[in-house]
């Protein structure tokens, strides 16, 4: 079995599939690995140690990615400078491993299953203890969360922790943060070991536990609805219990030297937590770094990869920190791909047993059909929107 590791081609992509210790792995399992030239350069993985690790090195891409039997990827497939698409330079019937956005994207889905390709969507690794070692979401979101609070001390012009100096004691800084899934949880370790005060807001009450054992503040409201989704995810909630939300978050965001947003649905817009008229009511000089920027923003005003100045306010929207972050975040990564494919591959051959809670999660295309009824949901929805433009 071939397994290739491509080199990314999106702008400020500098992450890689595998990194030499994994392939040195797979390659002890009698698993042969090929890797792209160049494809770990943007990591500081070198050709030389993937050689090292036992990975074969090629120069050909298009040649790479129809011989091989299982395709390694960060992002998702898309069009090359020469025109190609990546979907159309897979082998039909070979497997691709990769984020691949479905239900943000599903035109792309539906490519990769009209080209016959089996597809495990990085993104859809349940969030179950029997797969925690595989969930990527988690891993590069972990990275986001600490490079958020990095990059708002950074624009903030105040210091973080409370100093005591000959000219006076400074105070500490107040970070509040929105969302405590694992970008926040890190966001708010990260703001409290550089000595901030720390709030956080979640809608699920399940996670005061983990917020409080941080050393932060959590900030309840009272809902009267479910608030959790299936697999532990944030649910979207009434329009009321909005309303409820956002009284009880402009309080602390007015209070707040920083704020930080992590909220996201899964194929939707991320929902507006942080309104014009609360930006308007901070103390001038606060940040607010808003980690949805990509899904349209947490923060009225946020522009996806762009540093803006709203009423005396910096509004960060940074796109892809993982990537900022490449050794780690490859790593990282790397061990969720490594995890996926020890448990599928036996005796030398994957392993596609729909039974199992795993593969039918991540699995969203094989022998040519979609598999998943939210993302033929999301392509309906897609052609029904297109129909209406064009009428």
């Amino acid at each position: 079995m071939k397994i290739a590791v491509v080199k990314e081609i999106e702008v400020g992509e500098r992450r890689v599939a595998l990194v030499p210790d994994a392939v040195a792995r797979l390659v002890k399992q009698g698993l042969e690995v090929w890797v792209e030239a160049g494809a770990g350069e943007g990591a500081y993985f070198s050709d030389a140690a993937y050689e090292a690790a036992g990975a074969h090195i090629l120069e050909e891409s298009t040649h790479l990615w129809q011989a091989a039997d299982i395709v390694l990827k960060v992002r998702p497939p898309r069009e090359r400078e020469d025109g190609q698409h990546e979907v159309d330079l897979l082998r039909e019937s070979s497997v691709l491993v990769s984020f691949i956005n479905p239900l943000g994207d599903p035109h792309l889905v539906q490519r990769l299953a009209e080209r016959k390709v089996t597809t495990l969507s990085m993104e859809m690794i349940p969030r179950t203890s029997r797969a925690q070692s595989m969930d990527a979401l988690s891993s590069q979101a972990s990275i986001a969360g600490y490079k958020a609070v990095l990059i708002a001390a950074a624009a903030l012009p105040k210091f973080f922790p409370m100093l005591t100096t000959a000219a006076g004691t400074i105070a500490p800084a107040k970070v509040f943060v929105l969302g405590a899934g694992v970008a926040g949880l890190q966001a708010i370790a990260t703001a409290r070991r550089l000595g901030a005060l720390v709030e956080a807001f979640d809608i699920r009450p399940a996670v005061k536990e983990e917020v409080q054992s941080l050393g932060a503040k959590f900030v309840e409201v009272q809902l009267e609805e479910e608030t959790v989704a299936a697999g532990g995810y944030a649910k979207e909630i009434s329009e009321a219990a909005k309303l409820r939300t956002q009284e009880v978050i402009a309080e602390h965001v007015k209070l707040a030297d920083v704020v930080i947003t992590t909220a996201q649905v899964p194929g939707k817009r991320a929902p507006l937590l942080v309104s014009e008229d609360m930006v308007a009511a901070m103390k001038p000089g606060s940040v607010i770094v808003d980690l949805a920027a990509e899904q349209g923003g947490n923060c009225a005003g946020t522009e996806a990869g762009k540093d803006v100045q709203r009423h005396g306010i910096t509004l960060i929207g940074p796109i892809n920190l993982p990537a900022s972050m490449p050794v780690h975040a490859s790593q990282l990564y790397a061990k969720n791909i490594l995890t996926l494919l020890q448990y599928l591959i036996q005796a030398g051959a994957i392993n596609l047993d729909f039974s199992d809670d795993i593969v039918d999660s991540t699995c969203i295309t094989h022998d040519g059909s979609i598999r998943h009824q939210r993302i033929q949901e999301a392509l309906e929805l897609a052609a029904k929107q297109t129909s209406e433009v064009r009428s």
